[in-house]
């Protein structure tokens, strides 16, 4: 297989993180670009919601707003994530199915996975894969607490699947700003989400930095995806493509909070 383009461990706000991934996806469809990974940061952090989720039901829009925390719609499918912006790296692959050689969705986000398994290793940590189910999407668990979600778009045989890799978590924080439909306040999901939530900080018991990390996911994807992952940049198409799906799209109420894309499609 080629080698794959790896771009720059950069931070954007919400709007720009998920217009450059879908740019991405977009360049990759066309055979403009090769196969692309990319690991980011959020700033400020953000909550995103799946692409087919109502935002009433998941998010307390009240208090991202009080507190600068971002709100921004993904187009892929799966729950509401918290990204914060100290203690987290996202990730992303766009990707030709046939260069994972896999057969269906399940098998992408085993191959994908591997990588962060794979990172973790590197760290100290040993991941399990967990399938998921109709109601939660495949994960990464450590003793049975979930450490990295993630969630796919699938268009004419090329994969976007992003997630995280939680480095750190606040869950006080986190369940400010998510809703969870069983709980009257925030207090009384935390000890709750202490039994099912971990971090690479928790798990090592030390603090790990972030650039640490990214290091680790870089030679973690190399030798789960069998590549080398050499340093690229957007081209001209993406650049262009970001600027108009940032403006006319990510940035605005209606795909937001409605999930309506822009009247008119967007292109460079």
């Amino acid at each position: 297989m080629a080698g794959w383009r790896l771009l720059k461990f950069e931070t954007y706000n919400a709007y720009m993180n998920m217009a450059i991934d879908e740019a991405i996806l977009n360049a990759r469809i066309k055979g403009l670009v090769p196969n692309t990974v990319r690991f980011y940061r959020w700033n400020p952090s953000t909550v995103s919601i799946g692409k087919f989720q109502k935002i009433e039901n998941e998010v307390y829009l009240e208090n991202c707003l009080k507190h600068g925390v971002d709100v921004v719609r993904r187009i892929t499918g799966g729950g509401t994530v918290y990204h914060d912006a100290e203690g987290e790296i996202t990730y992303s692959v766009i990707a030709n199915k046939e260069d994972l050689d896999a057969k269906d969705i399940a098998e992408v986000y085993t191959k994908i996975y591997a990588g962060i398994v794979e990172a973790l290793k590197i760290l100290g940590l040993k991941a399990d894969f967990n399938k998921g189910d109709e109601r939660a999407c495949p994960n990464l668990t450590i003793k049975g607490k979930k450490i990295s979600g993630s969630a796919q778009c699938h268009k004419t045989g090329i994969v976007l699947q992003h997630g995280t890799i939680l480095v750190d978590v606040n869950l006080e924080k986190m369940f400010t700003y998510l809703k969870v439909p069983w709980a009257k306040t925030c207090m009384e999901i935390v000890p709750v989400a202490k039994n099912k939530i971990t971090s690479i900080k928790t798990e090592l018991g030390k603090t790990v930095s972030l650039e640490t990390v990214h290091k680790a996911l870089i030679k973690g994807f190399q030798k789960a995806l069998k590549t080398r992952l050499e340093n690229g940049d957007l081209i001209a198409y993406e650049t262009e493509l970001v600027k108009k799906l940032y403006k006319e799209k990510y940035a605005t109420t209606e795909w937001n909070l409605c999930g309506k894309e822009p009247c008119q499609s967007v292109k460079p």
